[in-house]
């Protein structure tokens, strides 16, 4: 399992490589764009094949981007649906240039509360998305389930999948997000926890499935449906939680990604570090 941190791209694509190497990163998640705006300027074809020359050269063994935050793909307003899933394929495209592996992205909302409708909602603007871009691997990220978020368990991720595989399968896995699955009422605290977690998302979006873990602690219980990210082992997941994750046979193909508030370097060192302690402890023990 590569561990690694959401890195920032302020001083530059490649720069963002090196900052990454320095804080022991063996797998980043960057944004190919501003999370907070709608539109940017197109990626610089040349400072694109810069990154991934730097990238080829590199220790990073993963690269994933995170679309905009604004991108609601379950939208009941048409006009936001379609910038959505417009905005989507543009975040694919952006990926494909710089050549990250995966693109993870938040599946929006569902204000109907009925989990079919929400579900073809979204996995139209997805279909959309993939049509138009024709390049690039879509992740969904489970939710913590707070107000009408879609998204929150398996169920919801295996519907809207199951709605897409005949055509897209080989374009589509799940990000894990672990402070939104303890958030949400899945203990991972426990390895009977990250077992029936797992092992649920198997079995409703299929095997091999999951291509990112967000390792995120929480700052909350599970089930107070709160996301609020803590440093690995100082919320409510703890150091044992993250033990069982790396002792998850399941999750054996992913990359694990801390996205962490404070200050650089400090917080991507540390919590890089803490994971890798775990994994190796969990190696050792066979």
């Amino acid at each position: 399992m590569l561990i690694g941190a959401h890195v920032s791209v302020r001083d530059g694509y490649v720069q963002s490589i090196g900052y990454a190497e320095s804080v022991g990163c063996e797998a980043i998640q960057i944004f190919a764009k501003s999370p907070q705006q709608w539109h940017a300027k197109q990626t610089d074809p040349t400072v694109a094949a810069a990154f991934r020359e730097r990238l080829r050269a590199s220790s990073i063994g993963f690269v994933c981007t995170h679309t905009a935050y604004l991108i609601n793909l379950g939208s009941e307003d048409d006009a936001l649906w379609e910038r959505s899933w417009r905005a989507l394929a543009d975040e694919l495209s952006r990926a494909a240039l710089l050549g990250a592996d995966a693109t993870v992205t938040h599946t929006g909302t569902n204000r109907s509360g009925d989990v079919e409708r929400g579900a073809r909602r979204i996995a139209d603007g997805v279909h959309r998305a993939l049509a138009s871009a024709p390049e690039g691997v879509l992740l969904l990220e489970n939710t913590a389930g707070a107000g009408t978020t879609f998204g929150t368990g398996p169920e919801e991720l295996g519907a809207v999948l199951g709605m897409l595989d005949a055509d897209w399968r080989q374009r589509l896995g799940v990000c894990l997000d672990s402070c939104h699955a303890h958030a949400a009422g899945w203990d991972l605290s426990t390895a009977d926890g990250w077992s029936a977690f797992t092992g649920q998302l198997e079995r409703c979006c299929g095997r091999d499935r999951i291509r990112v873990v967000h390792a995120n602690d929480s700052k909350f219980g599970a089930g107070e449906r709160r996301d609020r990210h803590e440093w690995v082992g100082d919320g409510s997941i703890g150091s044992e939680g993250f033990a069982a994750m790396f002792a998850e046979a399941r999750l054996a193909g992913a990359a694990a990604i801390v996205e962490m508030s404070g200050e650089v370097p400090v917080k991507d060192e540390t919590n890089v570090s803490r994971l890798k302690e775990l994994r190796a402890a969990c190696a050792a023990r066979g």
